[in-house]
């Protein structure tokens, strides 16, 4: 299993709607998502940074992403939630969601 974590910001104007969003996310994003070998995916709020969790279970992460991200459903989603994001001044040309170093882990 690997631990994957990432940041990026929320524009503030659109915390309400990306919050409405996630109140509710379509089912078939989700079954997407755990198809992706995604588990235990968390998405957390402070001030203005968004700052999400997951565990991956499969053995090609970036397989697996790229796949999620040729599903029109998940495109459709994203056309939704995008706008409402904004990446990290410090992520890479062409990056969205910024990963983000483990420093520290306590298990069990």
């Amino acid at each position: 299993m690997r631990r994957v974590a990432q940041v990026i910001r929320v524009r503030p104007e659109k915390l309400a709607e990306y919050r409405r969003l996630h109140e509710e996310v379509w089912p078939a994003v989700l079954d997407r998502i755990r198809r992706a070998n995604i588990r235990n995916y968390s998405i957390h709020l402070r001030d203005d940074l968004l700052f999400s969790y997951f565990e991956y279970h499969g053995t090609d992460l970036e397989a697996d992403l790229a796949a999620m991200a040729e599903d029109p459903t998940t495109q459709e989603w994203w056309r939704l939630t995008d706008p409402c994001q904004r990446p990290l001044a410090t992520a890479e040309p062409g990056q969205w969601w910024a990963p983000a170093e483990q420093v520290f882990l306590m298990e069990e």
